[in-house]
């Protein structure tokens, strides 16, 4: 149980709060590359509380600025692109990419008042075809973690999203609970089948029998043994990471039967009630198999609903399973209220180590998983279990019951590891 200020403290996320200076310590995905392709210049984007514009100009450079004019405030998500920068639609007053006042085109010509005038605008870079920005102080911003399925080549890539109205924390801490899959993706999965006549067994309801978590370098593996497996499983001697601050690797390294695939769950906090949550996948083709020419030219995009047409939660759907336990939390989640049992430890420990490295931003040291060194940022490979039980019932159907249902290429990517499976054994006719 957390006091109120405690909650406050882990929460909030604005600027000069303390948790909001810690976010903006790192890169933060925004949007895919492809948003801003062809006739599109310019994106709404709302990140740590701030409204901001994400465009290209006339030179094909991306930046990001402050949404509000600083002339008469009106919204420069409709602006014109310049060759260095973008010109606000309502007085042409034109901005460069670190927010310097380039042009007003009515003020008198020798004056000066340009000089006078500066809007908030933030670095932005691209990786593995998504777009991320960081919003920290200039001086101290670091490199952008070139994470294993970001820069992995000839990858098959999708990016997912959802806004969730809830704070970004109560979303995290659902990635330090192992135990909730085996119940809200397992069995309730189970019952709502079952409500359907449908009979359907999930590898995923398999029932833990121990949890542990364990720090690292970029923070926290979660490893689990479950039913039936022994301890020199992936699932617990591997695990997978919980990448400080707010992603979750989940893929699977199972390059003996060629289904390695990339995937990251990215919370990034819009405001202290909003979250955009970003699923992005990175499939590696299986050897020998010839990728369609179409699906390696772009990361594709699709939004991942959790109501259904009558307003209800999906429920037989793993993700919007998570979006329905998230949002029914509350805008933000009181934690005065909870009771953590002895299966909670993870979300304990993460809580712990995000007081911690605020601590280290106030202090005005480094947070975890900060690079520096381009010669250690070449590609950070992260342990993920090869063998994971939960992939056991088969590659078409943990894709067809997770938000990759959702996206247009989902039957692209299922043809391909149905085209991996091993051939069934032949029939020994006995006589």
């Amino acid at each position: 149980m957390l006091t109120a200020e405690q909650n406050e403290l882990l929460t909030r996320v604005g600027r000069g709060t303390p948790c909001g200076d810690l976010m903006r310590r790192y890169w933060h995905p925004i949007a895919a590359v492809s948003e801003l392709d062809g006739n599109k210049w310019n994106k709404r984007v709302r990140l740590l509380g701030e409204d901001l514009v994400l465009y290209r100009d006339k030179q094909g450079r991306i930046g990001l600025i402050t949404e509000a004019c600083p002339h008469r405030r009106a919204s420069l998500a409709f602006g014109l692109p310049t060759d260095n920068g973008i010109r606000c639609p309502y007085h042409g007053w034109a901005f460069g990419h670190g927010g310097e006042c380039l042009e007003q085109p009515n003020e008198p010509e020798k004056s000066a008042f340009r000089h006078k005038v500066k809007t908030p605008a933030y670095s932005v870079e691209e990786m593995g075809g998504v777009f991320w920005a960081y919003l920290g102080p200039a001086e101290s911003k670091p490199l952008l973690p070139r994470l294993d399925g970001f820069v992995a080549e000839g990858t098959v890539r999708m990016l997912g999203s959802a806004i969730i109205p809830c704070n970004w924390l109560q979303i995290m801490e659902n990635s330090l609970d192992p135990v909730h899959t085996e119940w809200l993706h397992g069995h309730t999965y189970e019952f709502v089948k079952e409500q359907k006549g449908q009979s359907h067994k999930v590898a995923i309801s398999a029932h833990h029998e121990k949890i542990a978590f364990r720090e690292f370098d970029h923070g926290i593996t979660k490893h689990r043994l479950l039913t039936g497996q022994s301890e020199d499983c992936d699932d617990w001697k591997v695990g997978h990471p919980i990448v400080f601050p707010h992603i979750l690797s989940v893929g699977a390294g199972d390059e003996k039967f060629n289904s390695r695939y990339y995937a990251f769950q990215i919370r990034v906090p819009v405001d202290d009630t909003h979250t955009m949550h970003l699923w992005y996948t990175a499939y590696v083709p299986p050897k020998g198999y010839k990728v369609a020419a179409h699906l390696l030219d772009k990361v594709y995009t699709y939004d991942v609903p959790y109501l259904d047409e009558n307003g209800d939660y999906i429920l037989d759907n793993v993700d919007a399973q998570d979006i329905m336990a998230w949002i029914t939390q509350g805008a933000i989640a009181d934690r005065t209220q909870e009771n953590l049992g002895a299966s909670d430890n993870g979300i304990a420990l993460y809580r712990r180590v995000l007081r911690r490295e605020i601590k280290k931003v106030e202090e005005g040291v480094d947070p975890m998983f900060t690079f520096r060194d381009a010669a250690k940022n070449v590609r950070i490979d992260l342990p993920n279990e090869a063998d994971k039980h939960h992939n056991s019932d088969g590659a078409r159907s943990w894709i067809m019951r997770i938000h990759a249902a959702h996206s247009p290429i989902a039957e692209d990517v299922c043809r391909m590891y149905d085209a991996n499976k091993p051939a069934p054994a032949p029939l020994r006719v006995v006589g």
